[in-house]
């Protein structure tokens, strides 16, 4: 470049050095019509002048004193300005446009400085060239620094994003709670997107109710909202959850949730929608609560719709931008899922829950032999309900039977095969097994179970105790397949203090594993002794030894009150202070027995010329007790069961009567073979006695021991008449 073109420019630098501020007003106003987005942004707005004003003033003085391009530096200005449109999300080619566009603005202000100071076309063209190639050079320099400071900006942003997604991710769905977890997408959104976040599910999906398109339009239901007062704080959230509403058919909410696509909106005071609905508090005048920026983001999950989330800004001066919609659908996309993820848990646990207290006992009955109460807490932890069930089973001759078990597992299936396995005990103890047979053939079941269910979740596994105790000789049997012992207590020197054991009992396997042992333990028990069965729920937790838990269970059995559903209160308030991690099922048993007065025998000879002294003997028997109406029927049923053993039975023969809430007549004998009800032909000599039994007597059956068989009925005792 010529000397003549060198002093031009240094001429043409000092003419335009008081007027420095006019040129970045000209170029600032073309900025702002070719770049109007970025306007938009209060701080882009107010740094954008200062960065263009010290552009102008670094071009003037490296013209004014022909400074080396080496020694050029962006101005901190722009710098800055570079760095918030990162912030806000602009693409890295708007800002180079910027620069494309403020020098070319400047060098048209040059050229056009120029035609005042010369009219020779050839220093003008000379000092054009040079200009050019220098302007050039610079914003290359310039800009590169602009754009490393745009990308650590930027990279600085998008932390800031992954962090904000990474702690919805930990912060959203800590509970399987529905409410809770849109609460807690409401709560995240206020702390770094938005200064008011509401959160509407669909009625439908609250309550799992199926839909139809002629249904009319959506109901929804606000379940959550937070708010925040501009800074970091954020108010109470009041009216959730709120009452069901519709969104008016083609607004923009209604639009978003039909389609599943997110909305934008600016809202304007003079013109806010009439679908805005705000905190009743939050409300002004304009009836926009001071928001001039939303989004509408519907909650979808595995493809179904489940509400919309809508964030908004009142305090915060900055309106949404795209980038924002972007952070707050990823926020609400994961939300979604774990509100969908609650609801479903939600609905799973009601029906398991409601499945589960179907197939326990709704009514004990009242039973002679014992007196019984009982609890059933589902757990309190997210893997759902389990598979814990108890039982109280009458059986022939005045005993029950007292089961709890507990099926591996959680949810629908635990349940359902739970009840399963009740009704398989109900049908086992039915035939009068003992209880180590009873858990063999129980093992037998699960062991089909398994190999029909061919559950790709794992293998079938329960466990379950099972025990008879009888009134009459006062012994407990028992068994345990896998399962914890009771508690036994025996009555003490004082009212309200027992001794407490825990039976040395051989524990046989679980359910399921198959082809191994059960034993069967027997104890004989005082009267109104307690037999306390229960899961291991009850003694089972993180923050206790078992060992702990079972001497906490023997201080409480060893002052047990006289009442059983105390008794019952104060073990879960000793060993369960808070919801249970694991399902709990407890059963509590007072033995009672029967005495001389309830119960007679009668060893017979296996000669038939004694049928009579049996009918005589039920006859006064019955005398004896009040019920001299019931003695021809019974006397009928005793003569075919005694007749019975004699013609059928081996020897030793017994006859013997209880007397509780029926009148229970038993046969024993030592032979194996079992009778059976048939039909008899027309000229049949027999056949037709367990038919008339049958039909005199409300129950009847054959149970087995080692040593034989018994055959009993049981009559009911006929309601005295009302006076």
């Amino acid at each position: 470049m010529g000397t003549d073109a060198h002093a031009f420019l240094r001429e043409l630098a000092q003419e335009l050095r008081p007027r420095s501020d006019q040129l970045t007003e000209v170029v600032l106003q073309r900025l702002r019509s070719e770049f109007p987005e970025a306007w938009r942004h209060e701080d882009i707005a107010a740094v954008a002048p200062a960065g263009l004003s010290q552009h102008v003033d670094a071009v003037l003085e490296f013209l004014e004193r022909g400074r080396e391009l080496s020694e050029v530096t962006t101005p901190p200005a722009a710098i800055d300005f570079a760095a918030r449109l990162a912030e806000h999300g602009v693409q890295i080619s708007e800002l180079l446009r910027v620069y494309r566009l403020v020098h070319a603005g400047l060098l048209q202000l040059f050229h056009e400085e120029m035609g005042r100071l010369t009219k020779d076309p050839e220093l003008i063209n000379e000092v054009m060239i040079a200009l050019s190639a220098m302007a050039f050079e610079y914003v290359d320099r310039t800009s590169q620094q602009a754009v490393a400071a745009y990308q650590r900006a930027r990279d600085r942003w998008l932390q800031r994003r992954l962090t904000t997604i990474n702690e919805a991710g930990t912060r959203i769905g800590t509970t399987l709670d529905t409410t809770r977890t849109a609460q807690e997408l409401a709560e995240v959104g206020t702390d770094h997107l938005a200064d008011l976040v509401t959160v509407d599910l669909l009625d439908v999906a609250l309550h799992d109710e199926g839909t139809h398109p002629d249904d009319g339009p959506p109901v929804v239901r606000r379940i959550a909202q937070s708010a925040s007062d501009g800074g970091t704080d954020r108010t109470d959230p009041v009216d959730v959850p709120g009452p069901r509403h519709i969104y008016p058919e083609g607004s923009e909410p209604a639009v978003a949730l039909a389609t599943g696509q997110p909305l934008r909106l600016g809202i304007k005071v003079s013109d806010a929608p009439t679908w805005l609905e705000l905190p009743a508090d939050d409300s002004d005048a304009s009836g926009a609560g001071g928001i001039h920026s939303m989004l509408l983001v519907p909650l979808w999950a595995r493809g179904n719709p489940l509400g919309l989330a809508q964030f908004c800004r009142r305090h915060t001066a900055d309106p949404f931008e795209d980038d924002d919609l972007l952070l707050a659908q990823e926020i609400a996309s994961r939300a979604a899922v774990n509100i969908d993820n609650a609801r479903r848990y939600t609905q799973e646990r009601a029906i398991a829950l409601t499945l589960q207290r179907s197939l326990l006992p709704q009514h004990v009955p009242e039973e002679s032999a014992v007196e019984t109460a009982s609890r059933y807490l589902p757990s309190g932890s997210r893997a759902g309900v389990g598979g814990d069930w108890y039982d109280v089973i009458p059986l022939s001759g005045a005993r029950v039977a007292l089961v709890v078990g507990d099926v591996v597992g959680r949810g629908l299936q635990a349940s359902a095969t739970m009840g399963r396995l009740r009704t398989a005990v109900r049908t086992l103890a039915d035939i009068d097994l003992t209880p180590d047979e009873l858990l063999t053939h129980l093992d037998d079941v699960v062991i089909r179970l398994q190999r029909t269910e061919q559950r790709a979740m794992g293998e079938i596994s329960a466990t379950c105790l099972y025990a008879v105790y009888d009134p009459v000789s006062r012994v407990c049997s028992l068994a345990s397949a896998g399962h914890v012992l009771p508690a036994m207590v025996t009555p003490g020197d004082a009212p309200t203090r027992h001794t407490v054991v825990f039976p040395d009992v051989p524990i046989g396997p679980p359910l399921g594993l198959g082809g191994l042992p059960f034993e069967t333990a027997q104890f004989e028990l005082p009267p109104h002794s307690l037999l306390v069965l229960y899961t291991d729920g009850l003694i089972e937790s993180r923050a206790r030894e078992v060992d702990a838990a079972l001497a906490v269970l023997s201080d409480v059995l060893a002052q047990a009150p006289a009442s059983l559903e105390e008794t019952c209160d104060g073990l879960l308030h000793a060993l369960l202070p808070s919801r249970p991690t694991d399902d709990v099922a407890l059963l509590v048993a007072r033995t009672r027995a029967l005495d001389a007065d309830h119960v007679a025998t009668l060893d017979l000879p296996s000669d038939p010329a004694v049928v009579s002294e049996a009918r005589t003997f039920a006859s006064d028997l019955l005398a004896a007790w009040g019920l001299e109406e019931m003695a021809f029927t019974t006397e009928l049923v005793v003569s075919e069961l005694v007749t019975n053993a004699i013609r059928y039975g081996k020897s030793p023969i017994q006859l013997r009567m209880i007397l509780q809430s029926t009148v229970t007549c038993e046969v024993s004998d030592a032979s194996g073979t079992a009778p059976h009800l048939r039909r008899a032909r027309a000229f049949d000599e027999g056949g037709r006695g367990l038919l008339l039994v049958a039909q005199l007597t409300e129950r009847w059956g054959t149970r087995h021991h080692r040593e034989g068989k018994v055959i009993w009925t049981e009559q009911l005792i006929p309601a005295a008449p009302v006076e």
